[in-house]
């Protein structure tokens, strides 16, 4: 029972199912390895062992009596910033440190019906706006692959704990990349769905509003597209909920993608992003792997507008703290993160003509993108540009020999929220002893080829390192 937590989800949900196993002796295996790592970590901030063993049983039960339940048992975290009924979230932000969410989420409430158990809240940045895992509520989350360094953000306390050992899924949330870059930096399969796919909220307001999805990050891609399929569906609460004929009809997950795919690949976007040369090298490896598997990949990129470069829509975001944070930042400065404060600032000098101007831009974003995918299937591209770095640090000082800036680390993701694509970052290789991450890319609603070519990829892979402390 001791090494229950080494299984995959969808392990787990066949051995409950099945009464092979219970979802309470899984429970407490996943607890006790949280006890046994958290600490070196901070990864989860907030758990209740008797809580959790609680719905455990209560999954059990349900089992007995002849429910099949899609989740049966499976352990998952869920995000400091979406809504667990009853319980304290903050969003990593001391205004927030007392708060008790009066509902669950729409995804928390759907996943406890599938059988999934919550085995705890993780960390990230404050109003999961940075992207490193620091707060002043709860403080720095650490990488299971080295302490020293992040796990990236904003989701990287539900990366740090899923790579661990720490639950077997995560529910996470992307707005710029939020999923996929922390997936990346820890080896993990990092799901960012076609906005309004699955519904987002009951939860906070959202400064980065339009763009932010629920994100889904697993071991291995089959967890992944578990979690991904069992959650899509239309509700009429969710402003951006998108009603598809069926999204999660032609996943196929074991079919090998059709070899005619028209897939493209770039190192740098278009943009002249900076990355550095062993990440590349090890991308490019997984493109030459591909190549020789059968698939004709042509080196491209979407030609955008004028303007396109790191987070062309970050003044949107900035803009967002102001509205909703600016009068709690006038009256005490210090209960906030300085770098969300500066970002308040910021959004303070936007005028209404700025931020227009970001809006318009957006539209030119998705048409560039839309006409990219008339001849292309797929994109593949860096999930990120470097590999984890120092805790203390928001990012890298160089990348690619030149010097990375503040958002140098995070460039290659947040185009894709500006478009609504859908975006998968799955494991490729190791360099310094580091995970590198590919993403891939589809038009709308593609998520299931993305998926499907993300598990092919996979599979054409040794099987993936798992970080030292896994074997604590």
């Amino acid at each position: 029972m001791k090494t229950l937590w080494r299984m995959n989800a969808s392990l787990i949900a066949e051995k409950v199912g099945s009464k092979a196993l219970s979802a309470v002796e899984v429970s407490h295996s996943v607890l006790e390895r949280l006890h046994q790592v958290n600490s070196q970590l901070n990864a989860v901030v907030q758990h209740d062992d008797a809580w959790s063993i609680a719905q455990a049983r209560e999954i059990d039960q349900r089992i007995a009596q002849g429910e099949s339940l899609p989740l049966a048992g499976v352990p998952i975290t869920v995000k400091d910033n979406i809504w667990v009924k009853g319980k304290t979230i903050t969003q990593g932000s001391l205004l927030f440190k007392d708060f008790v969410a009066p509902e669950d989420a729409w995804t928390v409430a759907k996943l406890k019906k599938l059988g999934a158990v919550i085995v705890g809240i993780t960390n990230c940045s404050e109003f999961a706006c940075k992207g490193v895992s620091n707060n002043l509520v709860y403080g720095q989350t650490r990488s299971p692959w080295n302490t020293d360094l992040t796990p990236g953000g904003s989701s990287g306390g539900a990366v740090s704990a899923t790579a661990a050992g720490i639950g077997a899924l995560a529910l996470a949330t992307d707005a710029g990349g939020s999923t996929r870059r922390p997936a990346a930096h820890c080896g993990l399969v990092g799901m960012k769905p076609t906005f309004g796919l699955i519904p987002c909220g009951p939860s906070f307001d959202e400064p980065n509003f339009g763009l932010s999805v629920m994100g889904q990050i697993a071991r291995n891609v089959e967890d992944a597209a578990l979690m991904w399929r069992h959650l899509v569906q239309y509700s009429h609460r969710d402003w951006g909920s998108q009603l598809h004929t069926d999204p999660v009809r032609n996943l196929a997950l074991r079919a090998v993608p059709d070899k005619k795919l028209r897939i493209a690949y770039s190192h740098d976007l278009g943009c002249d992003f900076a990355i550095d040369a062993d990440v590349r090298q090890v991308v490019e490896k997984m493109i030459e792997t591909l190549q020789r598997d059968g698939y004709e990949i042509e080196c491209v990129s979407p030609v955008w507008p004028a303007g396109v470069k790191e987070y062309p829509l970050l003044k949107l975001q900035q803009a967002g703290l102001a509205a909703l944070h600016g009068e709690a930042y006038d009256a005490n400065p210090s209960d906030l993160d300085p770098d969300i404060a500066a970002q308040i600032i910021l959004g303070r000098t936007h005028s209404a003509v700025d931020i227009t101007k970001v809006l318009i831009l957006r539209e030119h974003i998705y048409a560039a993108y839309d006409k990219f995918f008339e001849s292309y299937d797929l994109l593949l591209c860096p999930t990120t540009p470097t590999v984890s770095w120092d805790i203390n640090a928001l990012g890298p000082k160089t990348i690619g020999g030149v010097d990375a800036g503040p958002r140098g680390h995070a460039i290659f993701t947040p185009l894709f929220n500006y478009c609504q694509a859908p975006a998968c970052s799955v494991p490729v290789g190791l360099t310094r002893d580091l995970p590198v991450g590919l993403q891939i890319v589809g038009p709308r609603y593609s998520d299931a080829l993305i998926l499907q070519m993300a598990a092919h990829i996979e599979r054409l892979q040794d099987e993936p390192q798992q970080p030292p402390m896994w074997d604590l």
